[in-house]
């Protein structure tokens, strides 16, 4: 996209910021960009603290950094400006922004509102905007994005709850409408209970699904079960519940972000099964070829979903009631909780109480 003309000056802002390797995060004034004739300019109430966010503030994946690093790709907020030729939003309307911020749209990607897949898209932090600035992202009071990448976020949907389907929320929903398992009658397999597992659960069962959960922790059972209404739970060590559910699965949906093994859940697929890999490990998975070959089996990963795809996840986590499950913490805490996030110390995702918590760290800063 061409530059967009101006209508004001740059904006100061505040937010916590990771200023290396250590990850840790610490109080950080910086400036965003002008607000151009497209742009909306939100403020932040609420942003979810996704895993991606441990990974890219230590430096942890394979992935470049920038320091200082703002974290925070699941933002929801309140309008506070918008350009001249906005036409979607108005000052004090509900919005949301998700993984990224701009997209070329000009490629085939972002024709088919696949905007992220385009390989100009802008992340909306660690990354780098159309006039040069940096990205910064939710850990913050404002920011400013082009109105297309905006979502309108329903009143049905409370804010802090809403926020983690940002990111958590379209990463499970688009591999599910991608692949077609999002059919009733259709067995889904759920690896990992955290911030995109439970979500995943969700939706598979506001779809008409049946839905397994896979998990090397046995008392997560009874929450997947009755608060997540899970039909089946299968502890991922237990080789006896393994071979008592080979072949029983569809497809899967794996949110673990760490190395694990990949063979037990290729046996838990029907033929032609699909197993789709969320989770972004440090080490590389290893993917046995005969259970591929003697199964038509598919193994894949996916991003996020594009902007359209994002909207209707939206529409139908208001229409199905579908919340994230969150604790919500004051931005001070923010440490801690990554700390808690890497040893999986949460149910089922943070969300940082922006909009009550940060002004008072500014006045302090």
């Amino acid at each position: 996209m061409a530059a967009e003309k101006k209508t004001s000056n740059h904006q100061k802002a505040f937010g916590w910021a990771a200023r290396d390797i250590s990850g840790i995060l610490s109080p950080f004034n910086f400036t965003r960009r002008a607000t151009e004739e497209s742009d909306v300019r939100i403020k932040i109430l609420y942003c979810g603290i996704c895993h991606s966010d441990l990974h890219l503030s230590k430096s942890d994946i394979d992935f470049p950094i920038t320091y200082p690093l703002v974290p925070g790709h699941e933002i929801v907020g309140e309008v506070i400006e918008t350009g001249a030729n906005v036409k979607k939003f108005k000052a004090g309307d509900r919005a949301g922004v998700g993984c990224l911020v701009r997209s070329c749209g000009d490629c085939e990607q972002c024709h088919e509102s696949l905007e992220s897949y385009c390989h100009k898209m802008v992340l909306t932090y660690n990354s780098t905007d159309h006039d040069g600035s940096p990205t910064y992202g939710g850990y913050s009071d404002t920011i400013i994005v082009h109105e297309r990448y905006v979502f309108r976020i329903p009143e049905r949907l409370p804010l802090h709850s809403a926020a983690p389907l940002l990111c958590a929320g379209i990463t499970v929903y688009s591999p599910m409408r991608y692949f077609g398992l999002d059919r009733p009658g259709l067995h889904v397999g759920v690896v990992g209970l955290g911030g995109l597992g439970h979500v995943a659960v969700k939706f598979a069962k506001a779809m008409g699904m049946t839905a397994t959960v896979i998990s090397t922790s046995p008392h997560k059972q009874k929450e997947a079960i009755e608060l997540l209404r899970a039909d089946r739970f299968l502890v991922s060590t237990n080789d006896q519940q393994l071979k008592e559910a080979i072949g029983s699965l569809d497809g899967i949906i794996d949110t673990v972000s760490a190395y694990h093994p990949i063979a037990p859940l290729l046996g838990l697929l029907k033929q032609h099964g699909k197993l789709v890999v969320l989770g972004a490990s440090a080490e590389p998975l290893r993917v046995p070829s005969i259970p591929l070959l003697l199964g038509r089996k598919i193994v894949s990963g996916s991003a996020a979903g594009g902007m359209k795809e994002t909207e209707e996840m939206i529409d139908f986590a208001a229409e199905h009631n579908i919340n994230a499950e969150v604790e919500v913490i004051p931005m001070n805490y923010v440490n801690t909780a990554m700390e808690r996030l890497a040893k999986g110390d949460v149910k089922y995702r943070f969300v940082i109480d922006v909009g009550n918590s940060l002004k008072a760290d500014y006045m302090n800063g």
